[in-house]
């Protein structure tokens, strides 16, 4: 599943694919809800290495939360990861030409 989420990544990045932020929320809650079920720290170093911020989290798993947990996290990963993606479109470097070759 995470492969697959990559390289969706990567497409956007190129841009050439644009998936709706429903359709990216779905199947990320997919993994998310699988992880809360069988792995929550591993989740947990996920959104740390993916620096969603704490309070974010927190208010997802809130139980008192309107939507289910797997999806407001879901959310929270797929809002990081389209500022990452932003970031990298305007921070893109070409390759540095015979870098490493003598």
């Amino acid at each position: 599943m995470s492969q697959n989420i990559n390289s969706i990544f990567d497409e956007i990045i190129e841009g050439q694919e644009t998936p709706t932020d429903e359709q990216m929320i779905h199947m990320i809650s997919e993994r998310v809800e699988e992880l809360m079920e069988r792995n929550i720290e591993l989740l947990m170093s996920y959104l740390y290495r993916l620096d969603v911020a704490e309070a974010k989290i927190n208010a997802a798993l809130d139980l008192s939360a309107i939507i289910p947990p797997h999806v407001g996290i879901a959310t929270l990963i797929w809002q990081r990861q389209k500022q990452r993606i932003e970031t990298k479109k305007k921070y893109k470097q070409d390759p540095i030409d015979n870098w490493g070759i003598e």
